[in-house]
């Protein structure tokens, strides 16, 4: 019923591997424990990373990409993403930092989704609300400052924010997690040591996006 899908792409390269790997596939895998404890959604529990290119893409409703700051997209790609996205695919952005960061992510998409504007989304938005109830934006650090007590920021990505990029019928195709890390309060959340603030939030919110793209 179910996939946890995630973007393989061409990057910049991270940390000597693929920018699309980061938390891979641990954090996949977790999250999908939680997913088919917390709701009654038959999901897969395993990963499952696709290429932009796959024509088999469009089978996903769901679709997870880390690291966009690090994104370089073929033209390939741009057509691949567009194409997913405007048939009525659903994208969801995490663990990317600062305004260097952005401004890659926004010179990419302004290739995948010329014209579009992005936008904060506002608490009030059924996206917050499609099964769990989310009040706040929570800043969620990478796991060592997250079990070291912080700072919760990177580089100068201070403000945690969720925006988003409509279609023309106001269609919510891309949700973006600025600022935060939810991949990795997936990935370390059985760790006793890591706090229950961060991996409760990040859960509740990746709840709430696979509900809202399995339901929209």
């Amino acid at each position: 019923e179910f996939y946890f899908t995630r973007a393989a792409y061409t990057g910049y390269g991270f940390r000597n591997f693929r920018s699309w790997e980061v938390d891979f596939p641990k954090a996949d895998r977790q999250f999908l424990i939680g997913l088919r404890r917390l709701t009654n959604l038959h999901a897969y529990e395993m990963e499952n990373p696709v290429r932009l290119t796959d024509p088999e893409l469009g089978r996903y409703p769901f679709l997870y990409a880390v690291e966009v700051g690090y994104m370089a997209l073929t033209e390939a790609e741009v057509v691949g993403l567009r194409r997913y996205l405007t048939a009525g695919g659903f994208l969801v952005i995490d663990d990317f930092w600062g305004s260097v960061e952005w401004e890659n992510f926004e010179m990419e998409f302004e290739r995948i989704l010329p014209g579009h504007r992005v936008v904060e989304i506002p608490l009030d938005h059924p996206i917050f609300s499609c099964f769990y109830k989310v009040r706040e934006i929570v800043q969620v650090p990478n796991v060592g400052n997250g079990m070291n007590g912080g700072p919760t920021w990177e580089k100068d990505g201070f403000v945690p924010t969720v925006r988003g990029i409509f279609d023309d019928q106001e269609r919510l195709m891309v949700v973006i997690n600025w600022n935060t890390d939810l991949g990795d309060a997936w990935e370390w959340a059985e760790n006793p040591y890591y706090p229950l603030k961060y991996s409760t939030y990040a859960y509740q919110m990746g709840v709430n996006f696979i509900i809202y793209a399995m339901s929209h």
